[in-house]
């Protein structure tokens, strides 16, 4: 129900961005509204608060916001409060950065090794993903796991290209265990 509830609501906000023409400015809004709600999870649980009236919401949210963030925006988190959705707040803006994303053809990649990677280790893989992906843009997040012994673990959307050394190893113990001596 809420991958639902993120997806109509995100969709919308979206949508309205788009026939605004306002998607990069909404979108910085997302990501900054994201952020500030990370930083004060305090205020999601006010908001959900049973006490809260659906009018004491809408003032606190202009409170907060009106005058900082665009109409869009504004309208948006309104809905969301008459909705009774301000629950589903981060999973919605979650969502939107998601289709943003993919709208403006930006491949999020997840580079796993086991040691910290040179800045040449990096441009070279970026420079190979960027030849083999349909992304117009890569944005990389390279992560350290000790455990993998070797090798790289490289995940795009979905898809997972794993070349350590414990995955093989895996892979060889799951063999031979089938082995009959």
């Amino acid at each position: 129900m809420a991958k639902l509830v993120s997806k109509v609501y995100g969709d919308a906000l979206f949508e309205a961005a788009l026939e605004e023409n306002q998607l990069d400015a909404v979108w910085d809004e997302v990501r900054e509204i994201a952020s500030i709600l990370q930083e004060n999870e305090a205020f999601i649980d006010i908001m959900n608060h049973p006490e809260m009236t659906r009018e004491k919401e809408l003032a606190m949210m202009d409170e907060v916001f009106g005058g900082k963030v665009s109409d869009v925006m504004m309208g948006f988190l309104q809905v969301l409060v008459k909705k009774g959705r301000f629950g589903e707040i981060e999973s919605v803006l979650e969502y939107f950065d998601k289709r943003a994303k993919e709208y403006k053809k930006i491949g999020v990649v997840y580079v796993t090794t086991p040691a910290e990677l040179s800045d040449a280790q990096k441009q070279k893989i970026e420079a190979r993903l960027s030849e083999t992906s349909s992304y117009e843009t890569l944005e990389m997040n390279y992560n350290v796991d000790a455990s993998l012994l070797g090798g790289i673990r490289i995940r795009i959307d979905d898809r997972v290209v794993d070349n350590t050394i414990r995955t093989k190893l895996e892979e060889m113990t799951r063999k031979l265990s089938k082995v009959r001596v």
